[in-house]
């Protein structure tokens, strides 16, 4: 087991009552859950997150802890929170870092898989609003 790791899992989901397909607004939002699967105790300081729609237009976001919280997880611990954002289309991605520091004062980035951001029909849940062509 390594020392220093924090585990990331999402729930993303398309948020059709908050949104605004007609002028362009797409509303989701993402659960996360993290977990310290390292050795030691440690920190979540601070994230950076790069949230692209399908057009390409990348929006950042940096800035202390996740929904006003820094959270310390012991080995083993979890910390559950959800947020959310939006796009100008109907499909984008998210990805990005969380700065960690360990209780012995080790620095430490947990980095966070691409995952996609996929309105869908209400009609037909399983189905997007519209097709995508990725390039």
């Amino acid at each position: 087991m390594p020392k220093y790791q924090f585990q990331v899992e999402v729930t993303p989901a398309y948020l059709p009552q908050q949104s605004a397909p007609e002028a362009g607004v797409f509303s989701f939002s993402y659960t996360i859950t993290v977990r310290n699967t390292g050795e030691v105790a440690a920190q979540l300081v601070s994230r950076h997150w790069h949230i692209s729609d399908a057009l390409g237009h990348t929006h950042e976001v940096k800035g202390l802890g996740v929904v006003g919280e820094q959270p310390l997880l012991h080995p083993g611990e979890a910390f559950q929170y959800s947020s959310g954002c939006q796009l100008r289309t109907p499909s984008g991605t998210m990805h990005g870092i969380f700065h960690c520091v360990a209780d012995d004062g080790e620095g430490f980035d947990c980095p966070i898989s691409l995952f996609m951001l996929e309105a869908t029909n209400a009609e037909a849940p399983d189905q997007p609003l519209s097709a995508r062509v990725l390039h």
